[in-house]
């Protein structure tokens, strides 16, 4: 796989990883290289990871526990303290060797110690790899609102091994097979189709749909790098999903649905939103309702949990001037962004939902 040039900074895949790490991480550039990891990964990928690079940097492991519940400026807090007590300075460089919260929170460490230092995103699971690491997005959540509190400081680069995947359960596949469908439907109808029939996908069928997904997302970042204008397509399925996640994640009386989990609700919801206001036909949206469920399943929701999902909408970090922001499917493969959408409308959605 060709390497993706990105906005200051490139993808690069596979053998081609500890090439550019080997050419990278030298001891006249770097005082000191950190390498931050949860304890999932530092139990799965680090001794991997470990065993292919050759640097004669100095080199630290940071490890926090594992679990969107440690995403948070508490976590950030002890690992900047870390940095400090193992003298980190503005020559040090950072390597965030995880999932999505590892590359998210890491990438915040990184851009706020000593007002920025260099970072390198590896990402270790399916979601990290075609979303979390790539564009720059950095934060931690604030409570259970998710990714309140965070920056856009772009990586030195990001480093995909899909042999990673390898150590992966089946949920954390699925999960992250939840944001490659999403590319399909707000850029590409022809990648849509791919994911149609998955029941002979091979090793090579999945590292060039990882391609496609990081080359979707890499297009629309580079042309909106500070989500002003098209980037926001990149939010369909995630202003209700992200609702979801964050009710189920505070709920003790829930189980805790993975991120992608719950921006597959939120996409056929949201599908159904703009089959309402006839941005997609009503064939499109049993179309994409079928695909869903039959990788996912049905989530259960009663009337309660709907009302207090809702309520969490107007914290969402998307909105504008009070008003919650969506965007919508335009046909499948394209997007409306700024749709405003009423509480009516998203009752009706989590009803049929439920059918």
């Amino acid at each position: 796989m060709h390497t993706i040039n990105a906005n200051g900074y490139s993808v690069y895949f596979n053998d081609s990883i500890y090439t550019y790490l080997s050419t990278t991480l030298h001891p006249d550039v770097y005082s000191k290289l950190i390498i931050i990891v949860d304890s999932k990964t530092s139990d799965y990928c680090l001794p991997n990871f470990l065993a292919n690079l050759a640097t004669e940097v100095p080199l630290e492991i940071i490890e926090f526990e594992s679990g969107e519940e440690f995403k948070n400026i508490e976590t950030c807090f002890e690992i900047w303290s870390a940095l400090t007590e193992l003298g980190a300075d503005r020559k040090s460089i950072i390597i965030n060797l995880g999932g999505g919260v590892v590359t998210d929170l890491g990438g915040f460490v990184a851009s706020t110690f000593k007002r920025g230092v260099e970072y390198i995103n590896v990402p270790t699971t399916l979601l990290a790899m075609v979303d979390a690491s790539i564009g720059g997005k950095n934060g931690v959540d604030l409570g259970n609102l998710k990714n309140q509190i965070g920056t856009i400081t772009t990586p030195k680069a990001v480093l995909i091994d899909t042999q990673f995947l390898a150590t992966l359960p089946q949920n954390e596949m699925r999960s992250g097979l939840a944001e490659m469908l999403k590319h399909g439907l707000i850029r590409d109808k022809s990648y849509w189709n791919k994911f149609k029939n998955l029941n002979n996908l091979d090793t090579e069928d999945l590292d060039g749909l990882i391609y496609e997904s990081v080359h979707i997302k890499n297009n629309v970042v580079s042309q909106d790098p500070t989500e002003n204008g098209i980037r926001k397509a990149l939010n369909f399925g995630h202003t209700l999903g992200h609702g979801i996640e964050s009710y189920f994640l505070e709920n003790e009386e829930k189980i805790t649905l993975l991120h992608g989990e719950a921006i597959a609700v939120g996409m056929i919801l949201e599908s159904y939103i703009s089959m309402e206001k006839e941005l997609i036909s009503k064939e499109e949206y049993h179309e994409i309702k079928s695909v869903i469920l039959a990788m996912y399943g049905v989530v259960e929701f009663t009337q309660k949990d709907i009302e207090q999902i809702i309520t969490l909408l107007i914290h969402d970090k998307k909105n504008e001037f009070g008003k919650v922001q969506f965007a919508l499917l335009d046909g499948i493969g394209d997007v409306k962004i700024n749709q405003s959408v009423s509480d009516e409308l998203i009752f009706k959605a989590f009803a049929d939902y439920k059918i």
